[in-house]
């Protein structure tokens, strides 16, 4: 047999792994809407996506313009993307979000009518809002980098996060408390992770809630944070949460 075929598997494994494909789900596998945080991409979450691909589920990678659009027609992108993509699961899909993308979902859910049976784990997400968006509200420069969904993300009152109460479906939140971002830590009390602080990822009725020393900007990106994201979906508890 010639040399190049004899080559032809290892040389088509070397590249499999490089690019980080994964084989095709199972048949009947769960799915999983993987949602960005605020001013990212789907490309954000690509080596998440790829771990939850190799664990055996249905990954759908949502994009959505979340700097340029309000929280109400982002949650219409989404409720489009589950009905296009999950139409027959859609109150048994889970979602996976980071940031912005955790209260995206929650206000989808808060939204749908029947109690969602599918899980959500949530990585960095602001639940109770950020100092950050406090201390700029007034800025013209914040609303045009943030845009009108990030604008709403303060602490008070008036922010998304306080109008929408406890969360009512399975919840596990994977905060950091490590910073690369020193103004972000000045304006936040307590532990943070640069854009969040710990205690303002918590919100009413999470299942089970972890602090990790990660960044908010590359929490998504950890090994041992996957690990814990794929326990929760299969089993509705981390491996060594908190709560």
């Amino acid at each position: 047999m010639p040399i190049r075929k004899l080559l032809m598997p290892v040389t088509c494994a070397l590249l499999c792994a490089l690019s980080g494909c994964s084989p095709p789900p199972p048949d009947g596998a769960e799915p999983v809407i993987v949602v960005h945080g605020l001013g990212r991409t789907s490309a954000s979450m690509t080596i998440l996506v790829s771990r939850l691909k190799n664990a055996g589920f249905r990954v759908v990678s949502f994009g959505y313009p979340s700097t340029s659009e309000p929280m109400e027609a982002l949650v219409d992108r989404l409720q489009a993307e589950v009905e296009q993509c999950c139409a027959a699961e859609a109150t048994t899909v889970h979602f996976v979000t980071h940031s912005m993308g955790g209260v995206l979902v929650r206000s989808y859910l808060d939204r749908e009518p029947e109690a969602h049976q599918g899980r959500v784990v949530m990585l960095s997400p602001p639940n109770q809002g950020s100092e950050i968006i406090d201390a700029f509200a007034d800025s013209p420069l914040l609303q045009r980098i943030v845009g009108p969904a990030g604008s709403s993300l303060g602490t008070d009152s008036a922010g998304i996060s306080s109008q929408l109460g406890p969360v009512r479906f399975g919840l596990g939140i994977v905060t950091g408390d490590r910073s690369i971002n020193p103004l972000g830590s000045w304006l936040i009390p307590g532990p943070d992770d640069g854009k969040v602080g710990v205690d303002r990822a918590r919100v009413e009725g999470a299942t089970d809630f972890m602090v990790v020393s990660a960044t908010h900007t590359f929490i998504m990106n950890r090994r041992d944070v996957a690990e814990e994201v794929v326990h929760f979906l299969r089993n509705g508890r981390f491996d060594r949460g908190d709560l």
